[in-house]
């Protein structure tokens, strides 16, 4: 029996819960994006911003919305500990099947991020966190999304890092049809509960997929919101193929999306 809608999580769309629930998406998630250049370019950027853990007690890493685990994984056999946080009981399970199969020190909770609440996860239980392949940007809400974020603050301990992925609002403007659809995202802003850069689209057979695409001055503000700092912001190419060469000349249009470093 289908939830209904009054139902829905907070901050969670009909589509986004559709998606997240659907165990055949879970299940081909790896295969599916398997040739993503995104991907090895941010494994790339976690092992430099998170190094290796030292000491005896290993280190733990905080995957908010971890999907497959595709990231967290790695940085499992590299030593760290995983912590992997998702609302999708059939991502965990994945998540779980690699752990098992692999022996990998990988804790599963299944939670909402905008409701994470310490009884869920404590203060400071992560050195560092991660949110990628645009997680933040399928919470609906700006506040929803400020929220995720300071919950994400919360559980990183203060002096770590939390690397974050974006798309990119003004990106739209190089698709067919993409100025007017950005010119009327920009127009209809604050009507009706509808928020510039907020995104209904097909993907993967759920016809009604949400996706909030960002500013960059409008996630410099959220994260500020979240006591989080930028101390590092990577423009990515045109299909995420790595970072933005010449990344002066006209930014705002030629880049896809961002990875932000942020410290706690």
């Amino acid at each position: 029996m289908a939830l209904p809608d009054w139902r829905l999580p907070r901050g969670v769309t009909r589509g986004a819960w559709d998606y997240i629930q659907s165990r055949p998406i879970a299940n081909r998630y790896d295969t599916f994006h398997a040739a993503n250049p995104l991907f090895p370019f941010e494994e790339a950027v976690l092992r430099e911003e998170f190094g290796v853990p030292r000491g005896e007690r290993p280190g733990v890493i905080a995957d908010f919305g971890c999907g497959s685990g595709r990231a967290l994984t790695p940085l499992v056999r590299a030593g760290w500990q995983g912590l992997a946080i998702d609302l999708s009981p059939a991502m965990l399970d994945v998540v779980r099947t690699k752990a098992s199969t692999e022996g990998l020190a990988i804790d599963c909770v299944e939670a909402n991020l905008v409701e994470l609440g310490p009884e869920r996860v404590a203060d400071a239980a992560a050195d560092h966190g991660m949110c990628l392949f645009s997680t933040l940007g399928m919470i609906t809400g700006r506040d929803n999304r400020r929220a995720a974020l300071q919950n994400m603050g919360r559980v990183i301990r203060p002096g770590g890092k939390l690397v974050l992925h974006v798309h990119n609002f003004w990106f739209n403007l190089r698709d067919p049809g993409g100025p007017w659809w950005a010119l009327g995202s920009y127009l209809a802003g604050g009507r009706g509960g509808y928020e510039t850069g907020d995104r209904t689209y097909s993907y993967r057979g759920v016809p009604n997929f949400f996706l909030h695409v960002y500013r960059r001055h409008e996630l410099a503000a959220d994260l500020a919101a979240a006591n989080l700092r930028p101390v590092r912001w990577i423009p990515l190419a045109a299909g995420h193929r790595g970072a933005l060469r010449h990344a002066w000349w006209l930014p705002a249009l030629r880049t896809q999306g961002w990875i932000v470093v942020a410290d706690r």
